[in-house]
């Protein structure tokens, strides 16, 4: 069972690196960061966790706002940047209104340099790729991770390569990853088939595996949470009551548990204020859910997996381990919501101004069913984790918008065209339709 209690006082083991080392959340068997390539524990193959001899607080975060402004709670001071962070917590009344609770915001990660929250992942672990010395990166990805790898490599001057299920990426991370400069291998299989063999050729030594198995991967994303907890406390005066997100391959929940972890270990979080982490998954991709609802301590892996939502169509999420308890331990929860309901969600969004691809519109679309079922109140502050941009899935966004309507070369034509569509759509249109 996995142990991610942080003790009070952290002492540095010998193998540690100018204070960081890694740890082994199953058997607490420490390992050093970067002397050798490794991903899980070489005891007992549990996953590792990144640890310091001294943990983050607010006070000691500088410089604008962006990943490395955090450098107090990363292992390097800088990485490979483009730079990424800082991306806007939105105000949305219209749909703050309608679901009911004092405050809704929107942290919209689609705002990063390649349209997703992975850069954060990113310019963290291929800093570390450098200072491992590899010469090529590898990443299994449902599109948003082969893009920011791509870009990130791109940038550091390495050798990248993603493998892709076969027709089942968007074509916009497609391009994305493609005029990067990765290599592309689409595999006769689903994401986590790409994860199999990801991991067959890191295990090889042909790769260094940047996937959030990687536990670096997930300490740029802590900063997610860093900058909710920064912004909202600025803007209220107090933290979020919870945040709820889409859970793929639950990285970002397992980070955002960390980060809340560390602020409290380090006396900046009291235990009573840190947000209750609530997942949001596909129905048709939702072992999380599964394992929350039945409460087990692990997931059983799903190996069919169809959703509208790209980005969360993973059957294996492989930090469960770390998610789950986050999600259990800050009193959260979590739910499975349709594709309909998830479109729905992306349409509400865009009302606001607000563009999001599926996966990312189904934290909003779980928050709706949670107030719904009166898991969530009406009192509570929440922000809602959006992670990735429109643009990233086109051919979704064109199928949840309206149809242009086709109209001829002349100015009173159109008039009459707009009159028409009003015609039956509103007070306008039937005052119109008597003259």
């Amino acid at each position: 069972m996995a142990d991610l209690s942080l003790p009070a006082n952290p002492e540095a083991p010998d193998v540690a690196d100018d204070g960081v080392w890694l740890t082994c959340i199953e058997c607490g068997h420490d390992h050093a960061p970067f002397d050798e390539i490794i991903y899980t524990c070489t005891e007992c193959g549990g996953l590792l966790e990144a640890r310091y001899d001294s943990y983050p607080t607010f006070d000691q975060f500088e410089g604008r706002t962006s990943v490395w402004r955090y450098s107090a709670a990363l292992p390097f001071e800088e990485g490979v940047t483009l730079p990424e962070g800082g991306t806007p917590l939105h105000r949305v009344p219209r749909l703050e209104e309608e679901v009911g609770v004092r405050n809704l915001r929107i942290k919209h990660e689609g705002m990063n340099p390649t349209g997703s929250f992975k850069d954060r992942g990113m310019t963290v672990g291929v800093r570390v790729a450098q200072e491992l010395g590899v010469d090529r990166l590898a990443c299994a990805s449902t599109g948003n991770t082969s893009a920011a790898l791509a870009a990130y490599g791109g940038r550091a001057g390495l050798e990248t390569l993603v493998l892709l299920p076969a027709g089942k990426v968007a074509a916009g991370k497609i391009a994305q990853a493609a005029l990067h400069g990765a290599r592309i291998l689409e595999v006769d299989g689903n994401f986590d088939a790409c994860l199999d063999r990801v991991q067959d050729l890191a295990d090889r030594g042909e790769a260094y595996l940047l996937n959030s198995l990687n536990p670096f991967r997930l300490e740029g994303q802590k900063t997610i949470g860093l900058e909710i907890l920064e912004e909202f406390r600025d803007d209220e005066g107090r933290f979020p009551d919870r945040i709820v997100l889409p859970v793929g391959n639950a990285g970002n929940t397992a980070a955002l548990y960390k980060c809340f972890r560390e602020l409290v270990a380090g006396g900046d979080l009291a235990p009573g204020d840190v947000p209750k982490l609530t997942g949001v998954q596909a129905e048709g991709a939702a072992p999380m859910v599964e394992a929350i609802r039945e409460g087990r301590e692990e997931t059983r892996r799903w190996e069919e997996v169809e959703t509208i939502a790209t980005a969360i169509r993973i059957g294996n999420p492989v930090n469960a381990p770390k998610a789950l308890p986050g999600i259990r331990e800050t009193g959260g929860t979590a739910v499975a919501v349709s594709d309909d309901e998830i479109t729905d969600a992306q349409r509400s969004l865009a009302a606001e101004g607000v563009g999001v691809e599926p996966a990312s519109a189904a934290s909003v679309a779980g928050l709706r069913k949670l107030r719904e079922s009166g898991e969530v109140d009406a009192g509570e502050d929440v922000v809602c984790l959006t992670t990735g941009h429109l643009l990233k899935d086109p051919d979704a966004a064109a199928a949840a918008g309206s149809d242009p309507q086709p109209v001829p070369n002349d100015t009173d034509a159109i008039l009459r065209h707009l009159a028409g569509q009003s015609v039956g759509g509103g007070l306008l249109g039937k005052v119109r339709s008597l003259f």
